[in-house]
């Protein structure tokens, strides 16, 4: 059966046979089809969305004069083909279906190909060369997903299975962070710690790294902002307990040897991977991933991405007037996203607060810098808020921004005990806060210069 044969048979079924077209018509796009099939495409759609019934020959003739939409040559040739797409023919249903499956298919990859193509030909107003294996990996995946929803009534007994599973999560070494989310991370999921600069984001994700792989995890920790040593040394502070700025005065034999122990107690590794500032994307870590997986058949258990601001889409070219700072961002914050679904892991990472949350004492997703997108495509954002008096007690503040795990609500803002000289995080007594107005379970230092603020939160807290 040749292709224009085929679109005919297509749009034949969909005008006369109402089983068939309520199962397919989902699944179409008017790109599929090419010329006059493309326009009586168009105009079938128009009149299904307006009216949910098939349309009679007479009906879609007065539809095409009445819209004046087709071109003089496809209004000809509509005319002169309706006759022949409105003979009713009955087809095997279970063939049909899963022929235009094929054909739906045959015509993405095809069109996928012509836009790389363009792509390669720089011919592309948004997208560049990296975005490619995406196009082509979409164009892939089509198919005619048979699954159209749950309903509520009769699927309850897989609802009540859902709530009563173990979601397999992976727990933190702070216990404010296991109240939050219910005992810690899922798979499949992004978490995004959102702080100023020198607050301490990448003091948290090495931190929450040692942890992880003293629990016997895999871990892998991505950085694009300092070198794989650099990072190397804060987790050494933290896994050996020495003071960052003592580790050079430890002897070979010395430091080797508490390396070891560390390793005798974890079957977990950690690897870390350094990518020039600007210039990697989630193409790069899952070619990293595949590459770790065949040559050293390590697989991780939580992905560790410093940090996602600095990263780069693979989908969209960063300069130019086509990409704003929204779309962009949100554009890297779905591929990552999407990398922790593929490889079904947590993935962790951070970003930088504006200017004017710099110098806020109460951080709110407002003061997300560069991109609303960013805490729109997150499960968990968190902000890591520090000042003077908290700094001279050894701890930091942490406000939860958006939680899809637990009511953020709820243990709305806590402090944790920081010690950045070991690079280290502890549990510490709510009631030693220099906030010590908090509530464990509510919000916190309604008297402090946030008050009003935080008092009006109470009634504005929700979860994307």
């Amino acid at each position: 059966m040749t292709d224009i044969n085929l679109q005919q048979t297509i749009l034949r079924n969909l005008l006369t046979n109402d089983s068939y077209m309520r199962k397919v018509a989902p699944f179409l796009s008017p790109e599929y089809f090419e010329g006059t099939y493309k326009s009586i495409f168009q105009e079938f759609t128009a009149y299904i969305a307006k009216y949910n019934n098939l349309p009679s020959k007479e009906a879609l003739k007065i539809e095409i004069d009445s819209e004046d939409r087709m071109s003089d040559e496809h209004y000809r040739h509509t005319m002169d083909i309706l006759p022949d797409i409105f003979k009713y023919a009955e087809e095997d249903l279970s063939w049909l279906v899963e022929r235009t499956e094929k054909w739906c298919q045959d015509r993405a990859v095809f069109n996928a190909v012509m836009e790389s193509i363009s792509i390669i030909d720089g011919k592309h107003q948004e997208l560049s060369k990296n975005a490619i294996p995406d196009v082509l990996s979409k164009a892939l995946s089509v198919s005619f997903d048979t699954n159209i929803g749950h309903d509520y009534l009769e699927n309850v007994d897989s609802r009540w299975d859902f709530y009563n599973m173990d979601e397999e999560r992976l727990p933190w070494d702070l216990d404010y962070f296991n109240r939050i989310t219910k005992g810690g991370l899922p798979n499949k999921t992004l978490n995004i710690a959102l702080a100023g600069t020198g607050v301490g984001k990448s003091l948290f994700m090495c931190h929450a790294a040692a942890a992880a792989m003293s629990q016997n995890k895999n871990v892998l920790y991505i950085t694009l902002e300092m070198s794989e040593e650099r990072i190397a040394e804060r987790i050494d502070a933290n896994l050996l307990n020495v003071p960052i700025d003592q580790l050079e005065h430890l002897s070979k034999e010395m430091f080797s040897d508490r390396v070891k122990k560390i390793a005798d107690k974890t079957t977990g590794k950690l690897i870390i991977k350094e990518y020039p500032t600007g210039s990697a994307h989630s193409n790069h870590f899952r070619a990293l991933l595949n590459e770790l997986k065949l040559k050293k058949k390590f697989a991780p258990d939580i992905i560790f991405v410093d940090y996602l601001n600095i990263c780069s889409s693979s989908r969209m070219k960063a300069m130019g007037g086509a990409i704003n700072s929204y779309t962009y961002i949100k554009s890297i914050a779905e591929e990552l996203r999407g990398l922790a679904v593929e490889f079904d892991v947590p993935l962790v990472s951070a970003t930088q607060t504006t200017r004017s949350g710099y110098s806020n004492d109460d951080v709110g997703l407002e003061d997300t810098s560069e991109s609303f997108g960013l805490p729109a495509t997150a499960d968990l954002m968190f902000a890591l808020i520090s000042n003077d008096e908290l700094n001279a007690q050894g701890q930091i503040l942490v406000k939860q921004l958006k939680n899809r795990y637990n009511d953020p609500g709820q243990n709305q803002r806590f402090v944790v005990g920081i010690d950045r000289s070991k690079m280290r995080l502890f549990d510490v007594d709510q009631n030693d806060s220099p906030l010590n107005k908090e509530v464990d379970d509510g919000p916190a230092f309604d008297n402090s210069n946030s008050g009003q603020r935080i008092d009006s939160e109470k009634f504005e807290n929700f979860t994307f």
